[in-house]
């Protein structure tokens, strides 16, 4: 199976001289990020007209925060997926993949939660509620996997050639996802989001799959500037490593089990360098204004619009 999300076999022109555009062909995928929104939607009406606790063990308020997560993810992912270059079958296997494994996610986490059972930790539950947790575990560890397949393609060059800028913006967000499921492992053997005195998990959790969607709009902002390709790939490194490093510096208060939201030098830091990230998006954004119209107008020779 991995061997084939990573043939060539059925590409069928997709290359630098066909232009790829954001969610090409993944309507199915960004539907089923959409739905997420949908759930959590339901989730707050419920929580309006019960309370968000239910005995003995679940709460809807945290099955609404995971619908909203688990769309914003699959969104994000089925834009950026057409510029992995992979094969057509490739990129079927992991999209059928994905829309199995999300189905059983929403499925698990909205139904027992409103049923009051936790739905990863079935303690006192029915033989149901501990197939439905054990299902939810495997169900975690294959959403990695196909995800770790799905980086490795973007650091080949037949990716990078499609679109340079927002494929560079991608393996560093494919990075901060990475250590996303890190935390996310982290979080299922403590069964417990906290750590330590005051560490948290779920902030390194969210930030780092927050990064796919920050680090790719700097890149895709420099695609509309008159800057020269090699100082738009400038800015996106700029944002790219800032934001790593801003992710590395929450990882490691965590570690040490501080809190994120205290004034001591990591904290501070992770401020800084996500600020820098912030604001290398804010040059490419006043440089795509000022410039007046697209890079590519200004070089129709690179081809890289949306």
């Amino acid at each position: 199976m991995i061997r084939n999300l990573g043939t060539e076999d059925g590409l069928q022109g997709e290359g630098p001289a066909r232009r790829v555009r954001l969610f090409q062909g993944e309507g199915l995928l960004a539907a089923l990020g959409i739905l997420g929104f949908v759930l959590a939607a339901v989730c707050v009406v419920w929580m309006l007209l019960y309370g968000g606790e239910v005995a003995p063990n679940g709460d809807v308020s945290k099955a609404a925060s995971f619908n909203a997560a688990l769309g914003i993810f699959l969104l994000s992912t089925a834009a950026v997926l057409p510029l992995s270059a992979m094969s057509i079958r490739g990129k079927a296997i992991f999209r059928w993949s994905y829309v199995i494994l999300s189905l059983y996610s929403y499925f698990a986490e909205n139904v027992q939660n409103m049923r009051g059972m936790n739905p990863r930790f079935a303690e006192g539950g029915t033989a149901f509620d501990i197939a439905v947790a054990a299902g939810f575990g495997l169900v975690a560890m294959l959403l990695i996997v196909f995800y770790c397949v799905l980086a490795v393609a973007f650091f080949r060059s037949r990716s990078y050639q499609l679109r340079p800028e927002l494929v560079l913006a991608i393996r560093y967000a494919m990075v901060a996802v990475l250590l996303s499921f890190a935390a996310g492992i982290w979080l299922s053997i403590t069964e417990s989001r906290l750590t330590g005195g005051n560490g948290n998990i779920i902030w390194l959790h969210g930030l780092g799959f927050h990064a796919i969607q920050a680090v790719p709009l700097v890149a895709w902002l420099s695609e509309r500037t008159r800057l020269r390709p090699q100082d738009r790939r400038k800015w996106v490194h700029v944002a790219g490593i800032a934001y790593t490093i801003g992710l590395l510096e929450v990882g490691w208060q965590t570690w040490i089990g501080g809190a994120m939201l205290e004034l001591s030098p990591l904290p501070l830091l992770a401020l800084f360098f996500f600020l820098l990230s912030i604001g290398a998006g804010c040059y490419m954004l006043w440089q795509s204004v000022i410039g007046g119209k697209s890079s590519e107008v200004s070089s129709p020779s690179l081809g890289h619009e949306v």
